[in-house]
């Protein structure tokens, strides 16, 4: 049988009127991702700044508080305590310091004494291990220029020099925005697909479909664009709302960022009708797309941390999880720009995600319409 594109529109438009009528549900699904967006925007960041840091000085002399002072002079710590009695353990049992430096008797006589480095002691609060790691990063670095300006012109045999590639500033927005523009819109386009079409049994009015003359097809691609539609006014304004509060902006083509916007959608669209039509009950629709759809994209989509963090076990889930390869395709637009060249397999993974969970729909309404 083929298909008709008129009856196609005509679900299409049924299901947008239904979904007019609750104001609250399209305002919601339209407004609320735009807060999200400005939470992780605003409220999350990479940087540890203001560090509570602990100093005990049991040498006291001009090199040693020279030391300290390259400490000091960092925006990275704020110094709780500083002097020959500063208990570092103590203050790291309390939870008053996060790091603390331990500089030795005889630091200046070590030090200067055929211009080698004394050993100083640093001691690090392992509870949060990337702010540990942060802090160790932060301490060798300060060592390393107080060397520097204490050795005067001596040069090294190899020269270091480090150039950072796409995001030369390390600023935090432009790893968090993007992968929070696909965060942020994962939600609601299968939250929305999944109640309606649960609603449906709930109430019994899918046996009106089932009298009708619309095909499993028909129907499927009906219900899923009106729910499309949404989600592509939800890409919209969220990126509206990255340019205007956040400053991102298109690096390169973006092309790439739109196809993989309505195939990212799609895929939502689709999973979500999938979940309705297995759950037939809103309230067990609520939790499954709020745990597949939502929990398994923040956790498994490389946004705060990257994929290969993951255990290996797991880590095979993440590839079923569209904004994986959605989030390598935001970071592309925003932050490198490279183009195709660059996000064609995430694209591409895209695509083949949503005509997988387009066939999970279709084999389940198709058999629905048998089986009545």
């Amino acid at each position: 049988m083929a298909i008709r594109p008129k009856r196609i529109f005509a679900q299409t438009v049924k299901e947008l009127t239904q979904l007019g009528r609750d104001g609250l549900s399209l305002t919601m699904a339209l407004f609320l991702p735009l807060v999200l967006l400005l939470l992780f925007g605003f409220g999350i960041s990479l940087k540890v700044n203001k560090i509570n840091f602990a100093i005990q000085d049991l040498d006291r002399t001009p090199i040693s508080r020279e030391y300290i002072a390259t400490f000091e002079r960092t925006t990275k710590f704020n110094i709780v305590a500083n002097g020959p009695n500063v208990d570092v353990p103590k203050l790291l049992d309390q939870g008053k310091a996060a790091g603390g430096l331990i500089i030795p008797p005889k630091f200046a006589r070590d030090f200067l004494r055929a211009m080698r480095s004394s050993e100083v002691q640093i001691l690090v609060d392992g509870t949060d291990s990337n702010t540990a790691d942060i802090i160790r990063g932060y301490a060798k670095a300060i060592n390393s220029t107080f060397i520097a300006n204490q050795r005067g012109n001596s040069v090294p045999p190899v020269s270091l020099l480090s150039n950072l590639w796409y995001n030369p500033g390390l600023e935090t927005l432009k790893y968090i925005g993007p992968g929070a523009l696909a965060i942020t819109v994962t939600l609601f386009p299968p939250l929305l697909a999944a109640l309606a079409t649960a609603k449906e049994y709930e109430q019994g009015t899918v046996l009106q479909v089932y009298a009708s003359s619309l095909t499993g097809i028909e129907y499927l691609l009906g219900k899923a664009s009106a729910f499309w539609l949404v989600g592509m006014a939800e890409v919209l304004f969220v990126n509206l709302e990255a340019w205007l509060f956040f400053g991102l902006w298109f690096a390169g083509d973006p092309t790439p960022m739109i196809i993989g916007s309505a195939l990212y959608i799609a895929c939502g669209v689709f999973w979500g009708i999938f979940i309705g039509r297995n759950t037939q009950v809103q309230s067990a629709a609520i939790q499954a797309v709020a745990f597949t759809a939502f929990l398994l994209s923040l956790q498994l989509s490389g946004y705060i941390y990257p994929v290969s963090n993951i255990p290996a076990a797991i880590r095979w889930i993440s590839y079923f999880v569209p904004a994986r390869h959605y989030i390598l395709i935001t970071r592309d637009a925003y932050a490198r720009g490279v183009g195709w060249l660059g996000v064609w397999f995430p694209v591409l993974a895209l695509a083949l995600l949503a005509s997988l969970f387009f066939f999970f729909a279709l084999r389940k309404l198709q058999r629905m319409q048998v089986d009545s």
